[in-house]
């Protein structure tokens, strides 16, 4: 890479596209010869107001998002919509459907217990995670309020390889670590949120899409600016918005737009993957539990079942260039996260290392 850049595969924040970060150099100070930078700026400013509206404009555009949804920029992090989501939806039958497939659905399920019955729906725990529950292994209630998923497992590793019919009631999901990775039919779920900080912006602005009709009245007591409501009505303004980080979000789409959009970025993204897993599969030192069908193409989860090789292997990868590699704390072993900002070029230099590691080390 080009400005002494390391590979960076760390799960959040990560890494962005080079050209992005230096359009955002260039405008740092004098934003469109304003005068001033964008995390200077008043949120209620014409500027400023152009930037928000064009942000929106283009997530609709690139993600296919129809007029029926509600597009918000909001703050708290995904970890925000685990008490956002049941405040604003566990409101009709006061009960909802989890299913557990990794460390982020677990708390999402345990956020939503204080504000109504939220129950397992289904669960791969008891075999550490390492499978998205197929369709027959769900127990679905049609009385519901909504279904929650994690679509893409952070942590492990795991994606859901397909979407749970819930019938009539609708699909929540945390897209935080796969958003922006594939085009997706956006009207299959009622509510998708995504943290900014994997393929989106900085952290800092958490996106929410809603189904228009399912926006309604929040239960009472909750915070204001948590409301889907307040929030929709004031366009994302209640309150001062996380204002740079939304900008970002605004030129991370020009860019992938310019790219050729998601089907393009879908393509680099399985590719990726794909050689990363074949080098994992056809090693003798390295492995990666997931079954295969539901391994994520965002989070690459693999290990030697040492864990003083595996620190070695960091240690050693660091050294190298290659930054972050170090599982979750929940798992152990190494993580590759390789986003749509890694380059195809940081995937082959992983490779590359850990051919070398396994000659060196086996």
């Amino acid at each position: 890479m080009s400005e002494n850049r390391i590979y960076n595969f760390s799960a959040g924040p990560s890494m962005l596209p080079l050209p992005v970060l230096q359009r955002a150099s260039a405008e740092l100070c004098n934003y469109n010869n304003t005068g001033m930078s964008v995390m200077e700026m008043s949120h209620r400013s014409k500027p400023y107001e152009e930037i928000i509206t064009s942000a929106e404009a283009l997530l609709r555009e690139v993600m296919g998002i129809p007029d029926t949804y509600t597009v918000l920029f909001l703050q708290g992090g995904a970890t925000g919509q685990f008490a956002g989501v049941p405040l604003n939806m566990m409101t009709k039958n006061g009960k909802a459907d989890y299913i557990v497939t990794g460390q982020f659905s677990q708390k999402a399920y345990e956020e939503a217990q204080k504000y109504g019955k939220a129950n397992i729906a289904g669960s791969s725990k008891a075999q550490n995670f390492t499978y998205i529950p197929a369709q027959e292994e769900l127990t679905l209630d049609p009385e519901a309020d909504y279904v929650h998923i994690c679509e893409n497992n952070t942590i492990y590793g795991s994606k859901w390889p397909y979407l749970p019919n819930t019938g009539d009631v609708p699909l929540v999901a945390d897209q935080s670590s796969c958003i922006l990775s594939e085009p997706i039919d956006v009207t299959r779920y009622g509510v998708i949120y995504a943290g900014a900080q994997k393929n989106l912006a900085p952290a800092g602005v958490t996106v929410v899409t809603i189904r228009n009709d399912l926006i309604g009245t929040p239960q009472k007591g909750t915070p204001t600016v948590l409301s889907y409501e307040t929030q929709a009505k004031s366009g994302s303004m209640y309150n001062t918005p996380p204002s740079y980080s939304i900008y970002m979000i605004k030129l991370v789409l020009e860019y992938i737009k310019d790219m050729g959009g998601l089907s393009v970025l879908a393509e680099q993204n399985r590719a990726k993957a794909a050689k990363l897993y074949a080098a994992i599969d056809a090693s003798k030192l390295f492995t990666n539990t997931i079954r295969q069908d539901c391994r994520s193409i965002m989070n690459v989860t693999f290990s030697t079942g040492n864990e003083e090789l595996d620190a070695k292997f960091c240690k050693e990868a660091a050294a190298a260039g290659l930054a972050s590699l170090k599982g979750h704390r929940a798992v152990g072993g190494m993580r590759a996260s390789i986003y749509n900002a890694m380059p195809s070029e940081g995937v082959d230099a992983l490779i590359d290392f850990m051919a070398r590691f396994e000659k060196e080390n086996a």
